[in-house]
């Protein structure tokens, strides 16, 4: 039998990007930087692959669902 062979995954940073920069609030206007943070089907990424800290997710995660309400940011890519 042979082995698949899987891709590498992209790799996961140690530091919080909203830390790191400086960036107090996350605006649920600003989509440029919310898309960073959804994966191709649209989802919400994982903070182990997106390094943010669990006080970031939180906020990030309430941001792109507002973004989505709102129609800024899609609920599912086709």
């Amino acid at each position: 039998m042979f082995r698949k062979s899987y891709q590498k995954s992209r790799p996961i940073s140690t530091v919080c990007y909203f830390c790191q920069q400086g960036i107090k609030e996350i605006d649920y206007q600003d989509t440029i930087l919310l898309k960073k943070f959804i994966s191709a089907q649209a989802k919400i990424m994982n903070p182990k692959r997106t390094g943010t800290c669990k006080k970031h997710q939180r906020i990030l995660g309430q941001a792109i669902k507002r973004a989505r309400y709102l129609a800024l940011l899609p609920f599912t890519n086709r």
